[in-house]
């Protein structure tokens, strides 16, 4: 199937280095079961836009489409919308509404429990807090839905280690403790947030909480056969740990990606719906240092290491600024530096390269496992060539 494809010389970028990008989009939409977009916009101006495959799961590569993936076409973008929670942080300091060098507590006085007192919105942010889970778990039917029972079952735990002296992704709990954070701090839910400071003042489809009347957009996520998680980590005792962190989104029989529950619940660690085209443009005006979306000072504290290493309960090599991943050792964000921005679980992947104005985003309903993923990474590598 030919992608969709749009093309903007005005950005900087030369016809032969979109058709180097649209031979391997072209490429890997060949494989694909499902769909997917790669959109690069350079200061809040789109350089090169493609679209292609199916909105759902076809049998195979081959198989007609149903409903073509295009630039209207919405997906979860799970774990990316950390990277829209941390530009949200960042631009509530930009307010003097948060500060991310105090302790959580100073909000949230329930937080101080379990020896937690001493631990500070950039630890939270950073990854090293030691909540990688909640326990106990919330009772109830879909207890990772309830934003309030979570924080409240975390303000009252104890962390798996002195907060500071490791690095570990908290894959969920991220999200818990920055809805409540931020609700403590302003007042306000994460998605009225999302709204007010990014959707509505910079015309960008990103959204936690989607209205029913856009559900007929959001493509169907689908794991392919070989899906995993923690693809690093050999050690069975902390894939034990994995499961709890993980929880539905590593059992085969459930299907939580595409539940109304999702879709409508705030949840800030992965529920985040938004377009290609606005993950994209987003980066681009971050990547700006006259962007206007946040201040230099604060950007530059954002995307500056607080936490390195490799990930004491996954194996894979880490590195983050104030929830927003770094460049890596194993090169997520291509072969540029620096970088930053947030992968998602499958494939997906958005962020900014700073220095060149550059912001991208890959947005895919098939998830593959990172160590047989290809797809932003070849798109990366090209694109690092010609800009």
């Amino acid at each position: 199937m030919e992608p969709s494809f749009e093309n903007h010389n005005d950005g900087g970028l030369p016809q032969p280095g979109f058709d180097g990008l649209r031979e391997i989009f072209g490429r890997h939409l060949a494989a694909a079961q499902g769909g997917m977009a790669f959109c690069v916009y350079r200061s809040g101006e789109p350089m090169a836009r493609f679209y292609g495959g199916s909105t759902t799961r076809r049998p195979e590569p081959s198989a007609e489409v149903e409903e073509a993936w295009s630039a209207r076409t919405m997906a979860v973008m799970f774990s990316g919308t950390k990277g829209v929670v941390a530009t949200v942080a960042a631009m509530l300091v930009d307010r003097s509404l948060l500060d991310v060098r105090k302790p959580l507590a100073e909000y949230w006085p329930e937080f101080a429990a379990g020896g937690k007192e001493a631990v500070t919105v950039a630890q939270l942010l950073s990854h090293t807090v030691g909540l990688p889970y909640v326990d106990p778990e919330p009772e109830g039917d879909d207890p990772q839905l309830d934003n309030a029972a979570n924080a409240r079952a975390l303000a009252a735990q104890a962390p798996l280690w002195e907060p500071g002296s490791k690095v570990a992704y908290h894959a969920a709990t991220y999200g818990y403790l920055m809805t409540e954070v931020f609700r403590r701090a302003t007042g306000k839910p994460v998605g009225q947030l999302i709204a007010e400071l990014i959707r509505e003042p910079l015309g960008l489809e990103i959204h936690l909480g989607l209205p029913e009347e856009l559900d007929p957009r959001v493509a169907t996520v689908f794991r392919s056969d070989s899906y995993a998680v923690s693809t690093f980590l050999q050690d069975p005792e902390r894939r034990r740990i994995v499961e709890r962190m993980y929880r539905n989104l590593v059992d085969p029989e459930k299907d939580p990606f595409n539940s109304v529950g999702l879709r409508r619940g705030e949840l800030s660690a992965g529920g985040g719906i938004g377009t290609a085209d606005a993950m994209a443009n987003l980066y681009s005006r971050l990547a700006d240092p006259a962007g206007g979306v946040v201040s230099r000072a604060a950007l530059a504290d954002a995307t500056s290491t607080w936490a390195e290493g490799v990930d004491a309960i996954n194996d894979r090599p880490l590195r983050f600024g104030l929830g927003y991943e770094l460049a890596d050792p194993i090169g997520t964000y291509g072969p540029v530096a620096p970088a930053f921005g947030h992968s998602g679980a499958g494939g997906g992947l958005h962020g900014a390269w700073p220095g060149k104005n550059v912001g991208f985003s890959f947005l895919t309903n098939e998830m593959l496992a990172e160590n047989h993923d290809r797809r932003a990474k070849d798109l990366l590598a090209e694109l690092a060539r010609l800009v």
